[in-house]
């Protein structure tokens, strides 16, 4: 293959990696929806609800992020700049 085309891939992988939905976080950090649900005190159903929204309160997502082992972060992208939005960072 072709230095140029497995740049190419490379970059597309990466860019598929930085972006992916809740589900597909979830079983790249290898844990299942029930041991998500265990670790956050909530059932399997909750888990999956979590997933599948589109519109999730902000302290849910950081739990279930931090649940994950990360950290979540809000950022606003402008053209000119990107800004991290802060007041965010202490949910319960």
């Amino acid at each position: 293959m072709r230095k140029a085309r497995q740049r190419k891939i490379a970059h597309r992988v990466k860019r598929t990696i930085e972006s992916m939905p809740l589900e597909e976080i979830r079983k790249a950090r290898q844990l299942t929806q029930a041991k998500l649900a265990e670790i956050l005190g909530v059932n399997q159903g909750q888990i999956s609800k979590i997933e599948h929204r589109t519109d999730v309160y902000l302290s849910t997502l950081a739990a279930y992020i931090e649940a994950l082992g990360g950290t979540l972060e809000v950022r606003a992208v402008f053209a000119d700049r990107e800004m991290r939005i802060d007041q965010f960072e202490s949910l319960p």
